[in-house]
């Protein structure tokens, strides 16, 4: 099926059945641990005005210790810190941050090689069956798993293998309350041959492996550039997005008005949406870092 045909398709209802509700936690779930240091940053307790649960990447930042970067996070108002490792969970809790999206491990070509290489299973499933159990333990609400490249595969081949390796590890994923979030890449900028490169793969994946704890994180920059309509698919697909990623585009830079998104008019659509995950920010500044990032923060806090 072709990729945008199966976006267009799917609508609000192309995950009718499978029980999510695009949030952070879900009912019946065992609660999380909630991360030391000050009570106004625990998970959902925003610190002031807006509503959304924004969070940073971690990596765009990396020249910066990271003592210092959950510091400064905290005092900027974010809630959250996305993409750390699980070495460095404990860094931003001690600093009163939830850590919205985890790594399973440090494993070199963690883009490169995923799910849609059958070969690559047993190593990816070993990873989850230790990360998901620290996971839990350490309130950490979501993973992310990718898709790998192509490699001279199809489209189908890899969201079959996708669909066949996740659901071995999902069952652990409920057991914990972890969601594990497939990321869709684009594959003409940044990432060359990527497999998922498009919502419609994703959601095809979603709906084959049937867990409310495998869902996607939607990038606003990887699927502007590979297939726009940013905020209709977000709409119509909002049970199976349960994260998003920012940057400007073109360059994946601020959210200034040198890039073609309204990320303001898309922070306030969100919202109205009621949106419950996190709002993550992943650009990569060209400018004095903290202030590029107060300034996202004061973009998106609607």
């Amino acid at each position: 099926m072709d990729r945008r045909a199966f976006v267009a398709a799917a609508g609000a209802a192309a995950l009718t059945g499978l029980g999510a509700t695009g949030s952070r936690a879900e009912a019946g779930d065992a609660p999380h641990p909630v991360p030391e240091g000050d009570a106004r940053f625990r998970r959902g307790e925003r610190p002031g005005p807006g509503r959304l649960h924004q969070s940073v990447c971690r990596w765009p930042f990396e020249r910066i210790p990271l003592e210092d970067f959950c510091r400064e996070a905290r005092d900027m108002g974010l809630e959250a810190m996305d993409l750390l490792y699980p070495d460095e969970w404990a860094v931003a809790h001690s600093h009163g941050l939830a850590v919205s999206m985890g790594f399973a491990s440090r494993r070199p070509r963690f883009i490169q090689e995923g799910f849609n290489d059958p070969a690559m299973h047993a190593t990816l499933i070993e990873e989850l069956e230790t990360a998901i159990p620290l996971a839990a333990g350490a309130g950490v609400p979501n993973l992310i798993v990718m898709s790998g490249n192509r490699r001279g595969g199809t489209e189908a081949r890899g969201i079959a293998a996708c669909a066949r390796g996740l659901r071995e590890i999902t069952p652990l994923a409920e057991q914990h309350g972890i969601t594990l979030c497939l990321e869709m890449l684009n594959s003409t900028v940044d990432h060359a041959d990527y497999d998922a490169d498009t919502t419609g793969y994703g959601l095809e994946v979603v709906q084959r492996v049937g867990s409310p704890r495998f869902r996607l994180l939607y990038d606003i920059y990887h699927m502007q550039i590979m297939e726009g309509n940013v905020l209709a698919t977000i709409s119509a697909n909002r049970d199976a997005i349960v994260h998003l990623h920012t940057a400007g585009v073109p360059g994946r830079h601020e959210l200034d008005d040198s890039q073609e998104l309204n990320y303001r008019g898309i922070a306030h659509q969100i919202a109205e949406l009621e949106f419950e995950g996190y709002m993550a920010h992943e650009f990569i500044p060209t400018r004095e870092p903290l202030a590029a990032l107060r300034e996202a923060i004061a973009v998106c806090n609607v």
